[in-house]
């Protein structure tokens, strides 16, 4: 789940008391203290800052080669912002650079190696990688020229970047035309920050009104670098893909507020002439993504469902005619949920999906509906976005992607779907600082439920250990055995001795689309019922203490946790990360709206007791919980007055309470320093009522 933005003047750390408490050195420097540094969350932090990321892999069109962005890192070892491409030709196992932000020092006369000493990473950001349909070219953005300011570039393998545009603004998602000979691009016209409201929101003052950045689809001449935007004026595209014969695109789109209007918006056709004529061919009754062109061009294949949030994309599969018409689900009754797709020489879709904590790849018959699964494990694979994908090659059957679970870190694979091999050796030094991980499966009210159960570091048998129970993002996601980011703060509790239990209830992907809309007008009664059944199927799975149970969570997970401690006191401590306290003044609050009409029925406005019924300040009486309360003072999708609203709430009731608020941290954490600031406050809190 995305919210809004507020803007506090002062960093704040909050205590039960009436008065505002700083220490000297957050008087000075404004930014929260952590508290005694706890060894072993220290020791799971630093795994993971010492842990490469992969931002993105891409296979050639010819399946001969692949690419990969990997994520630099600063001094203090954590990512700096900063990336760099490379690129393999599995044939001799060479690796090649490529880029505008690098600098070659020799050339050796043995193959090249990852990490090697034969060039010299400029600190520059780059990635967005796109092959050539010849499968010799290579197209990117780089901030090479200017920091922060991203431009496109190709590049043949390892040979000099040429720069094609300069723009002022934001490019995003470039992808050749079929014949070679132009780029797409979407681009923002002087964007004040990156797109999406994961993002720190940039501060508003004086007189607001709506004002949009609306990105467009811009075409490049691969040779000249002519650069002309082609899409409406008024437009905001989100994604797109071009057809067979370069002659149009399909697009998802809609008018105004490109945050917030993903949820309302339309699959459309946009001619690549200069007039950049634009139709509505599919207006969908929830969200919709991922569009793709058959093959042959008579079809348009995408995803659509109920969706909570831009980035996480899930739902059935549905094809519609390129002309327009009605659109077909081709997986009705599919008891999981599609992520991504792509077409296959032979007219079939190649999709991932979510399987309840699981990762799938699978076909689908669009003219039967037949459905072939083609691999399944407990982990996760992506080749960058959100969710289950991978970057497929001409023949639909070669593929590159990005493998990790609970138990081994990211690493770049690639080779035919359910056969990869690995390609990177990036992580081989990298081991879990927490315990192993567990699915676990239990049923409530008929439904069929699955979650896991992260047993704590050094696991001793013949102990009992405290829980926590952290409720995933959302409510649109679901919690797969995936190797933790860098913000993880909940991985730390396992690191520091505690079970962690993570499950999936109604509302979360991988279970088909009727389960992710079971908690519609009605969050926090019967995803929260799953929840607690989960905790009796941990308790009957592994030796833990019942008296000493935790609950938290982040944006969704938050929300959860607020609501939580109002309806039981079994938890003898909360944090609750990004919530929301009351649905009614966030729907005034927050910067996307929109998602919450599919999700309550109706607005605020129409229908203020729905949102009421769901609001944990109006339980808060109840609350005997000791609750954590942490939020980012920009954070565009769960605004910060709610976490105040809330902390001020158990403040007066005089139940124990304290806020943090870090400066300028969006909804995503971005600042290493606060990641690792969070992940101590968090179990510090939690071994002062659980110990």
């Amino acid at each position: 789940m995305q919210f809004s933005k507020w803007v506090l003047a002062s960093i704040f750390a909050l205590s039960i008391g009436s008065s505002v408490h700083l220490t000297a050195q957050q008087k000075t420097s404004k930014k929260p203290v952590a508290t005694a540094p706890a060894t072993p969350v220290d020791e799971v932090v630093n795994t993971l800052f010492a842990t490469r990321r992969f931002e993105q892999t891409a296979i050639s069109p010819d399946g001969k080669k692949i690419a990969w962005v990997e994520a630099l890192v600063g001094k203090d070892g954590a990512p700096n912002g900063n990336s760099r491409i490379s690129t393999i030709i599995p044939a001799d196992g060479k690796t090649v650079p490529i880029g505008a932000g690098r600098r070659i020092v020799h050339q050796p006369s043995q193959p090249l190696h990852d990490g090697g000493p034969w060039a010299e990473y400029l600190p520059h950001a780059e990635g967005s990688v796109a092959w050539a349909p010849d499968s010799q070219r290579i197209a990117f953005l780089s901030d090479a020229e200017k920091a922060g300011q991203l431009q496109l570039y190709i590049s043949d393998l390892g040979g000099p970047a040429k720069k094609l545009t300069n723009v002022k603004g934001l490019l995003a998602t470039p992808r050749w035309s079929p014949d070679g000979k132009t780029i797409a691009v979407l681009f923002t016209e002087n964007a004040t920050r990156a797109a999406g409201p994961l993002v720190a929101e940039t501060p508003e003052t004086g007189e607001i009104k709506d004002v949009f950045f609306e990105q467009r689809l811009a075409l490049v001449d691969a040779t000249s670098g002519e650069f002309r935007q082609i899409s409406p004026a008024d437009m905001y595209v989100y994604e797109y893909d071009w057809s067979p014969d370069d002659a149009r695109f399909a697009v998802i789109a809609a008018h105004g507020n490109g945050d917030n209007n993903w949820y309302i918006a339309q699959l459309y056709t946009l001619d690549a002439d200069v007039l950049g004529l634009m139709k509505s061919i599919h207006k969908p009754p929830l969200q919709i993504a991922n569009p793709a062109w058959s093959p042959d061009g008579k079809k348009i294949a995408f995803i659509a469902g109920l969706m909570s949030d831009e980035p996480s994309v899930g739902g059935d599969i549905y094809t519609i005619a390129a002309t327009g018409g009605e659109a077909t689900n081709v997986t009705p009754e599919m008891k999981a949920t599609a992520n991504w797709l792509a077409w296959t020489p032979e007219g079939k879709i190649v999709f991932g999906e979510s399987v309840e904590g699981d990762a799938a790849v699978a076909t689908v018959d669009p003219a039967s509906g037949r459905i072939d699964s083609l691999w399944r494990g407990q982990e996760q694979v992506s080749a960058g976005p959100w969710g289950t994908n991978v970057s497929l090659a001409r023949d639909g059957k070669t593929s590159a992607l990005i493998r990790s679970s609970f138990s081994d870190p990211p690493e770049i694979w690639a080779g035919l779907i359910g056969y990869w091999r690995q390609v990177t050796q990036r992580n081989t030094a990298v081991k879990p600082a927490w315990g192993d991980a567990k699915s676990l499966h239990w049923k409530n009210e008929g439904l069929d439920i699955q979650g896991w159960l992260i047993y704590p570091r050094n696991f001793d048998p013949a102990k009992k250990y405290p829980m926590i129970v952290q409720v995933h993002g959302g409510p649109g996601a679901a919690v797969q055995s995936s190797w933790p980011d860098a913000g993880d703060f909940a991985i730390a509790l396992s690191g520091a001795g505690y079970f962690v239990f993570q499950p999936n209830p109604r509302g979360s992907f991988g279970q088909g689309e009727a389960f992710t809309r079971a908690n519609v007008r009605d969050f926090g009664y019967g995803d929260f019922r799953d929840i607690l059944a989960g905790v009796e199927e941990a308790l009957r799975a592994a030796p833990i203490d019942p008296n000493r149970l935790g609950l938290t969570g982040w944006s969704y997970g938050g929300f959860m946790t607020m609501w939580g401690v109002t309806q039981t006191n079994r938890f003898k401590a909360a944090m609750a990360g990004a919530g929301i306290a009351n649905y009614q003044s966030y729907y005034g609050q927050n910067k996307i709206d929109q998602w919450m009409i599919p999700f309550f029925g109706k607005s605020v406005y129409d229908d203020p007791e729905v949102y009421a019924k769901s609001s944990p300040i109006t339980f808060t009486k109840n609350v005997k919980t000791p609750t954590l309360v942490i939020v980012g003072d920009s954070d565009g999708e769960c605004p910060t007055p709610q976490s105040y609203e809330f902390w001020h709430a158990l403040k007066t009731l005089g139940v124990e309470t304290q806020l943090v608020v870090y400066e300028h941290e969006g909804h995503h954490f971005a600042k290493p320093a606060d990641q690792r600031d969070r992940a101590r406050r968090t179990v510090a809190w939690f071994d002062a009522h659980l110990r």
